[in-house]
């Protein structure tokens, strides 16, 4: 199957080089909420008075401890233990297996590549060239551009390969080299250019096969044309039953978007079909459930608990901690409450970024050094670019342990979060690019690898950038740095519009606390409660300043009062 394009200089402008500098593929001063009851009673009204904390780490910890004796005792005993590992036990057929080893036809050795594979676009010179090298059996195109997609090559390169093919070919591309070019596109989230390729798709086929869709279903969703993802899922229905990887993909980008009655009316429907849902599907639910007060949602994920329970499905351990992090999130151990969320409404976040836009972007920040063309280049490089998943102010984060070398705890920073499947941007300055003792060549490389990279002047101020890319990558970004943003949020209309930022920002600024060589970093947790006086009518929750703490105007009380009338 094949298409042709208008021509070759249309196909050179849909696939034209991004012409962005460095473009590749906090600390938050908030404490940790120590436990530390007491009670007292007012003899005027019946009123249970705690002081405590909202995180129940000690309870925690004292299971494990319980755990861990009973395991002991029993291992000393006659007594056979809930964890022995009985026929059905998890890991049982494994180590069956393991014992009697089956024999097995030989595996002949993989054939090696006859070639090396280009790291960087190539001319059509020196694709002729590479072609001519290649000794293989199979169409060269085909194969180059499956290896390319194998290894994850960068996008660029992938995109000199399809421009060499349709000059060779009047413009015409096979349908099999675009897939595989989408599917490249699809795993380094290149809304951009998945969007140029859906066109094409679009325009030229009424119907695609399931792979196809299953591509663009993919790479829309994280895009602001998601919705369009649930009409090529209305294609699919006309042939067939959609996969229930369809189904997840556009769950996860209407939660991405807060649409949860979307999401929640597909997941009914793959019920509907019998489909066992994927765990990351219901994951997805779990997580955005975190520190949300509906009663109504509540009973969704309660649902969901049923479902397990009643279909014997076990949920993987990431899974079962996102459960637990949602039953305990914003809840008071004292009385049971939830408490008010730390996340900001649909609206709330809406008059954030407008207000953000205007004060501090757009409009004169005094506190800004950056010229209207490289903020003009920026806004246009995260427009192609977003959305992401967490923002790294690059130079404050190399700075944060003097010891070490710079470019190498940003690169260990960026290796950490890569490694969890995180869309990252990294905000820079060109002097960073420049190979010195502290800023070395190959690990500087390593991050644009893994990371969407733009270095700014060296004069520029890098914090109007990372906020607009954070608010612009929507809700669920975050973004690492230690600076407190005192002076951009000086710079909002209102005390409200002031509030809401730093409510925002408790909820958005993660900051790393420890690294060791050759471990992982350790992030603090980011609080799923808003540090405000809060009722529910029959109880309160204070939070109040110890004697003899100091606290600054930008940290927030670790003591809570918790006041609720006696029953």
């Amino acid at each position: 199957m094949t298409f042709r394009l208008p021509g070759f200089g249309s196909f050179s402008k849909l696939w034209k080089n991004n012409p962005y500098l460095g473009l590749a593929s906090g600390n938050s001063h908030l404490s940790h909420f120590l436990m530390n009851y007491c009670a007292i009673k007012n003899q005027q009204r019946w009123l249970s008075l705690t002081t405590l904390s909202l995180q129940n780490t000690k309870a925690m910890d004292l299971l494990t401890a319980k755990t861990r004796y009973y395991r002991k005792n029993v291992e000393g005993s006659n007594k056979v233990s809930s964890d022995s590992s009985h026929f059905f036990a998890a890991g049982a057929a494994k180590k069956r297996a393991q014992m009697n080893p089956q024999s097995k036809d030989p595996i002949s050795p993989p054939l090696r590549n006859t070639i090396q594979l280009p790291t960087k676009p190539l001319n059509s010179e020196e694709w002729d060239k590479l072609k001519g090298d290649f000794k293989g059996k199979a169409s060269f195109e085909n194969w180059i551009s499956s290896q390319l997609t194998h290894c994850h090559s960068p996008v660029d390169v992938a995109k000199s390969l399809l421009a060499w093919v349709a000059s060779k070919n009047n413009g015409i591309v096979s349908y099999e080299l675009l897939v595989k070019y989408l599917c490249l596109c699809v795993f380094h989230k290149q809304t951009t250019e998945i969007i140029d390729v859906y066109e094409i798709m679009k325009a030229r086929y009424k119907r695609l096969e399931p792979g196809g869709y299953t591509l663009l279903i993919r790479g829309l969703i994280h895009s602001d044309r998601w919705r369009e993802a649930l009409l090529l899922l209305e294609d699919i229905k006309k042939v067939t039953i959609p996969s229930k990887k369809n189904y997840d993909d556009c769950i996860q980008g209407a939660l991405l978007h807060q649409d949860v009655n979307t999401a929640w009316n597909l997941y009914q429907e793959l019920l509907g079909h019998d489909l066992t849902p994927m765990m990351e599907t219901l994951k997805a639910f779990f997580d955005f459930g975190k520190g949300l007060k509906d009663d109504q949602y509540t009973n969704k994920l309660l649902d969901i608990l049923l479902y397990l329970r009643n279909n014997q499905l076990y949920p993987g351990e990431s899974f079962a901690h996102c459960i637990k992090t949602w039953f305990e999130s914003g809840q008071c151990l004292g009385c049971g409450k939830t408490t008010e969320s730390i996340h900001l409404t649909l609206e709330e976040y809406e008059l954030l970024k407008e207000n953000i836009m205007r004060n501090v972007i757009d409009g004169g920040d005094q506190y800004k050094k950056t010229t209207p063309e490289e903020l003009e280049r920026f806004q246009n490089f995260v427009k192609s670019c977003a959305p992401f998943d967490i923002v790294i102010d690059g130079l404050n984060v190399a700075k944060m342990f003097p010891k070490a070398r710079e470019s190498q705890v940003l690169l260990d920073v960026v290796s950490q979060l890569a490694k969890q499947n995180q869309q990252l941007l990294v905000l820079g300055r060109k002097h960073m690019l420049k190979p010195c003792s502290r800023w070395r060549k190959d690990e500087m490389e390593k991050v644009q690898k893994q990371a969407s990279c733009f270095f700014a002047d060296n004069i520029s101020k890098d914090d109007p950038f990372l906020l607009y890319a954070t608010l612009h990558s929507g809700n669920h970004c975050k973004f690492i740095t230690n600076d407190l943003m005192r002076d951009h949020k000086a710079c909002l209309p209102d005390a409200k519009t002031q509030r809401l930022f730093f409510k925002w920002q408790q909820g958005h600024q993660l900051a790393i606390i420890s690294r060791f060589p050759g471990s992982k970093l350790t992030f603090q947790s980011i609080l799923s409660y808003d540090t405000v006086v809060q009722t529910t009518g029959d109880s309160w929750h204070i939070p109040y300043d110890e004697d003899l703490v100091e606290r600054y105007s930008y940290e927030v009380p670790t003591k809570w009062l918790c006041l609720h009338r006696k029953t």
